[in-house]
């Protein structure tokens, strides 16, 4: 795994808001996290003490889950029995919190009998001694768990929560594993860090103000929906009648594609029963009486039933600019099918007809 070199002093609490965006960047050898086309789960648990671990390893028995374990090194004196244990059952050690030197690296190590290679440190223990510290043994600074499961990322859950949240992302598709485990497990770039910035300048504050409903709760779930007020053109509807606009969530769509189109294929078509079912339960959804995109994929919805209309040229113009800036944010190297986006709608009435059967299985997901 690749590292770039990070700026060798940094001093003062100022510094401190610093190594989020240097570690996101892959300095010092940070994880970026896995493929975002598998619907593999990173899952770490945090286990302060030697009462956690042994909760946390009684919790995990019989589930046939195996996840990363956050120890300080100062388990490797108080609970040697249980960091045993914990690698005879197949789960991962990694590090966690601030380290005295390389010989409590070297004791965690020897005392759980596996080699550590992942480490968390939480944005108060940063600094440059501890992260070169961690690069010399050649380990890597852990991601950030994210808020909300997604594919190839890492969610941290307690001990406690271990049961309930391990059978709630199974039942959404997802498969939690330890994080050395994720597919495609990679360091970072520089090229996630832009990644990263563009998300949250631009596509949470689109996501705010379009007033989007998130139907990505399963782990190949691929659908946003936004109520409208009106019925923009060219849709042939008075211009005040209620619509829902769909968007795709495009890291998700790219993660898919990127793995295999057809993979992205079947995703895309379960979405539409998360849309029929948004439209027959979502208060904001109720007087919608059309459903459309700006899509470059008109092909397969046209398929899918859509009726498809043609853009006004400057609007079309629009619309692929903005389409291009999003392959170039998510990096998708894969041209688009066609070249200038067009108009999908379809009515309520039609579309909860011919979708509102769609089957969204639990369980079913990318990896089917």
């Amino acid at each position: 795994m690749s590292r770039f070199a990070c700026p060798p002093l940094l001093h003062g609490p100022w510094t401190r808001a610093l190594w989020s965006p240097l570690l996101r960047a892959g300095a010092f050898g940070a994880l970026r996290g896995g493929h975002p086309g598998y619907p593999a789960l990173g899952v770490t648990v945090p286990v302060p003490t030697p009462a956690e671990l042994g909760l946390a390893l009684e919790r995990l028995t019989g589930t046939g889950a195996h996840v990363t374990l956050l120890c300080p090194p100062a388990l490797a004196r108080t609970a040697p029995d249980l960091l045993r244990a914990a690698t005879r059952a197949g789960h991962e050690i990694a590090g966690d919190g601030l380290t005295r030197g390389a010989g409590e690296l070297a004791l965690l190590q020897t005392v759980a009998g596996q080699q550590v290679t992942a480490w968390r440190l939480r944005p108060s223990e940063r600094n440059g001694a501890a992260l070169r510290t961690l690069a010399a043994w050649d380990i890597h600074p852990l991601p950030p768990a994210l808020p909300a499961p997604e594919p190839g990322g890492t969610a941290e859950v307690s001990p406690a929560d271990l049961r309930v949240r391990l059978d709630d992302w199974r039942a959404r598709g997802y498969r939690p594993v330890p994080v050395r485990e994720l597919p495609g497990l990679r360091t970072a770039t520089p090229a996630d860090l832009a990644q990263h910035v563009y998300m949250r300048l631009v596509e949470d504050r689109f996501s705010a103000q379009s007033h989007l409903i998130d139907l990505t709760q399963r782990a190949d779930g691929v659908m946003r929906i936004a109520p409208l007020d009106h019925a923009p053109p060219p849709l042939p509807f008075p211009p005040r009648t209620p619509t829902a606009e769909l968007h795709l969530h495009s890291p998700r769509v790219v993660g898919l594609a990127a793995r295999s189109p057809l993979t992205a294929y079947r995703a895309h078509t379960r979405s539409w029963g998360d849309v029929a079912r948004a439209l027959q339960t979502r208060p904001e959804l109720a007087r919608a009486q059309v459903v459309f995109g700006v899509t470059l994929l008109f092909g397969p919805l046209e398929k899918a039933g859509f009726t498809v209309a043609e853009l006004p040229p400057l609007q079309a113009h629009w619309y692929g600019l903005g389409f291009r800036l999003l392959r170039l944010a998510y990096g998708t190297a894969r041209p688009p099918s066609e070249g200038l986006p067009k108009m999908a709608w379809m009515t309520r009435e039609a579309f909860l007809a011919r979708h509102g059967g769609a089957g969204t299985e639990s369980g079913t997901g990318p990896g089917d």
